[in-house]
């Protein structure tokens, strides 16, 4: 069975720092691209960020460019999110999603349950 389980959200302030976690099993982690998507209240989902399966190539939103960083660790099963300079339009729950972008933006991709991620002072 397909397992993505997201942890690391919570409630931060503006400017503020968190690092999401995604651990995955069920499936060859290493052999997959991941993403990360995101989804707003009252808004539908968006991507966000995505890595292919070696970790060499990112690919970033313009929206967090330069402030959000993606990650993984094949040996540990597990996708990271740096969360830095965070704004309150970042506030959504966070989705961990195997695949990159084009199933992701395509409905073809298995998601988590979410972190909530939400950034107020």
């Amino acid at each position: 069975e397909v397992q993505l389980v997201e942890s690391g959200g919570g409630l931060v302030q503006p400017g503020g720092s968190l690092r999401l976690s995604c651990a995955a099993s069920g499936f060859t982690f290493s052999s997959y691209a991941m993403s990360w998507v995101r989804q707003a209240p009252g808004k539908g989902l968006e991507w966000v960020s995505s890595i292919n399966s070696g970790g060499g190539a990112t690919s970033y939103a313009d929206s967090v460019k330069g402030r959000l960083a993606i990650s993984r660790d094949n040996a540990k099963n597990t996708l990271y999110l740096q969360m830095n300079s965070l704004k309150p339009e970042d506030t959504a729950v966070y989705y961990c999603a195997r695949g990159g972008r084009v199933p992701v933006i395509t409905g073809n991709s298995f998601l988590g349950q979410g972190t909530q991620v939400t950034v107020s002072s």
